[in-house]
Order: C-alpha cells, then sequence, then structure tokens
C-alpha cells in the first residue's frame, strides 16, 4: 500500500481510518483495546477458573488460572476486528491459529466470552481456517498441509500477514501500474490497473459479496479474486434454508438482502459503492449516508403515507434509520463477565423496506422535538 501512496496521497490516508483497513492486525498495544490493568484485565468462569489479560515482557498473553494458580499461557498473535464493534483474538501453536477464549465487546467497553463459546470453561481449540483470513486479511502466509488419514490441516507461518484488506484486494495486482507511472510520471490516464467504474454491475457487486455473502464452502482461495471475476467462480451457491432468506448476521447475506431490496430490484445501476464510500471512513455519519438515498429518490417526496406534513430535512436524515434499521445478532453474542445473559451485537439490515416498528421509534424521536 505505501507505493500507492505517492500519488494517492489523500485516497491513501482516509483508508487507514476505515474498518477494512483495521479489520486485522499483528496483536499488541496499539491494535489491542481492553484494559490490561487490575481489576478490569479479568474475566471469570464458574470454579474459580478466570481468564487475566496480562503483558510479559512487551507481549500480550491471555493467561488461565485455576483458584489463583496459573494453568495455560495463550498469547495474543493476530487481532480480528477494526474495534468499532469488538475484536476477537487469535494465538499460535503447532503451525496452527487458534481463536483466544476471550474477545472485547467495545459498546460494553468489557472483556467478554468469544462469541458462541461455553459460558462455563475457556475454550481454547477452536481452529481458525485460512477462509476467515480470506476476509480479514489481504494475504496470510501458508506453510503447507498436513494430511494425517483422509484429513487436511492447514499450516501457517507465525505472524506472516498482510494485515487488514489492503488496495490490491479491490484493485487488483499494482505492481505493473506502479512501474509504469513510476516511470512515466506525467501520464494521468491509468495504465495496468482495472477502472472499477468500467465493471459491470455484477462484476462490481461480487466484489464486495466475497466477504458480505456470508459463509460458503470455496472451489478456490478467495485471495486470488480479482475485478471483474465472476463469484460464482470461487464458491459453492447454497440455497437458503426455507423462511431464511431474510435473515441477516455478522458471516451473513447482506449482498443477497441487498438484491432482495426493491430499491436494487428496480434500478439498473445501484451497486454498494452508490451509497458506501470504501475509501472513507463514513459508518457513523447517517445523515451524509441517508442523503445518499436522493440520488434516486430526488423527484419523490420524502414524507409519504402517514408521515405526511412531518419535517422532511428530519426525515431525510432519517431514511437509514427506517428503512435498514440495526437488527440484534442471532450469532453475535456477547457474554461479559458474571453475566448470565449475553449481550447481542446490532447490525444494520441491507433489506431495504418498511420497516413500521422503527418508523414508530423515529416518529416518536420527532414528537420529543
Amino acid at each position: 500500500m505505501e507505493s500507492c501512496q505517492g500519488c494517492h496521497a489523500d485516497v491513501y490516508r482516509d483508508y487507514l481510518q476505515t474498518a477494512h483497513f483495521l479489520t486485522s492486525a499483528i496483536a499488541d498495544q496499539q491494535s489491542v483495546k481492553g484494559s490490561f490493568n487490575a481489576p478490569n484485565n479479568v474475566f471469570h468462569f464458574p470454579n474459580q477458573v478466570e481468564v487475566r489479560m496480562e503483558e510479559k515482557a512487551g507481549r500480550l498473553f491471555q493467561n488461565i488460572y485455576q483458584a489463583g494458580r496459573e494453568k495455560e499461557s495463550l498469547p495474543f498473535d493476530i487481532s480480528f476486528g477494526s474495534g468499532r464493534k469488538a475484536q476477537t483474538f487469535l494465538y499460535w501453536k503447532n503451525q496452527q491459529y487458534f481463536q483466544l477464549p476471550i474477545s472485547y465487546f467495545v459498546p460494553a467497553a468489557s472483556w467478554v466470552n468469544s462469541p458462541n463459546f461455553p459460558a462455563d470453561h475457556p475454550k481454547i481449540d477452536r481452529v481458525i481456517p485460512s477462509t476467515c483470513f480470506g476476509c480479514h486479511s489481504s494475504q496470510v502466509g501458508m506453510a503447507g498441509v498436513r494430511q494425517e488419514g483422509f484429513e487436511q490441516t492447514e499450516l501457517f507461518n507465525h505472524n506472516q500477514i498482510i494485515a487488514g484488506i489492503d488496495c490490491q484486494r479491490c484493485h487488483g495486482p499494482a505492481a505493473a501500474h506502479v512501474n509504469f507511472h513510476t516511470e512515466h510520471p506525467g501520464e494521468k490516464a491509468a495504465h495496468f490497473m482495472q477502472k472499477i467504474s468500467a465493471l459491470n454491475r455484477t462484476q462490481q457487486v461480487d466484489m464486495c459479496a466475497q466477504c458480505h455473502s456470508g459463509l460458503k464452502p470455496l472451489k478456490k482461495s478467495i485471495f486470488n479474486f480479482q475485478p471483474g471475476d465472476s463469484l460464482n467462480n470461487f464458491r459453492i451457491p447454497i440455497p437458503p434454508m426455507p423462511g431464511k432468506q431474510n435473515e441477516m448476521d455478522v458471516h451473513g447475506n447482506q449482498f443477497q438482502l441487498l438484491q432482495a431490496s426493491q430499491c436494487y430490484i428496480a434500478s439498473r445501476e445501484l451497486t454498494c459503492n452508490s451509497c458506501h464510500d470504501p475509501h472513507k471512513k463514513e459508518r457513523d455519519q447517517l445523515a451524509l449516508l441517508a442523503n445518499r438515498c436522493l440520488d434516486c429518490h430526488k423527484n419523490e417526496h420524502p414524507a409519504g403515507g402517514n408521515l405526511a406534513g412531518a419535517d422532511k430535512n428530519f426525515l431525510v436524515k432519517n431514511c437509514i434509520d427506517c428503512h435498514m434499521p440495526l437488527e440484534a445478532s442471532r450469532v453475535i453474542t456477547l457474554l461479559e463477565s458474571g453475566e448470565e445473559k449475553p449481550t447481542p451485537d446490532y447490525i444494520r439490515t441491507h433489506l431495504i423496506k418498511i420497516y413500521p416498528a422503527a418508523s414508530e421509534k423515529i416518529l416518536q424521536k420527532l414528537m420529543k422535538q
């Protein structure tokens, strides 16, 4: 990415703040959120078992104690998650990566039991395959495959990773592009680089759908995907279960939900990039994103039906919360230390439609102003 900075300094600088860029990192004091100071560095399990987040000789560890005696010491090696909502962590052992038992939940500013892990003991044996790195990094160093009977085990080099989603994951291999423009600094037309806007609609959304269309078995590594490729050549499609077509979740079908929306069906041009600038951190700027709805709805009355007569400016700013509300995750539920009931993460659905309950909340908010 540093090669891109010379000619694209503003884009480069803005992109460093995005969730895509921050979605993975080598775990250290700068990248890992959460306190390592007592008493805020402890997660309690039953039977006098606890996990303490501790620093030793400049490295970070999750140390498991039973009745005050250390039983296991697991290093923080890789951090997954931008830190906007949560982070989870991996440790490397015997050339494999495993998920650490404790994650960090930003809204609660608290260490939590890792999602879907048992509540009665620290789980330390969940293997993390290369497919997870496919959406949380730009490349991971593979050491080979170990064959044991009919079972194959992926092997990794320790902390050999291009962290985050870098420029080439979306724009394709750039060496020829960089070399040409370094030798021809006066040439303004891009050479040896795919222009995203020149791709057709399916090709554009397939780029985002690599990671935003749910977990599906791969035909080949998603690391090899380049702009213009068809996602069908990489993933084996699995029909949704009856009644599950419109369900949304963290590794879920945001791409499929968008495709099922009337906004997408009625348009020939709407893509993910119509609403999202992937080079900038915009996720919390709902008014900015809502105003992009007007690119298609500019000639329509923003206050319709029972909302007629309401403050139009207020309604425009709340397009997102009304028509794409936050919904509780069915998969990502995070148990805080000492709690019995886990707290769900909230994810914004991309099935754009009328949600009466969400609209009612917005109306109540309007009435209070």
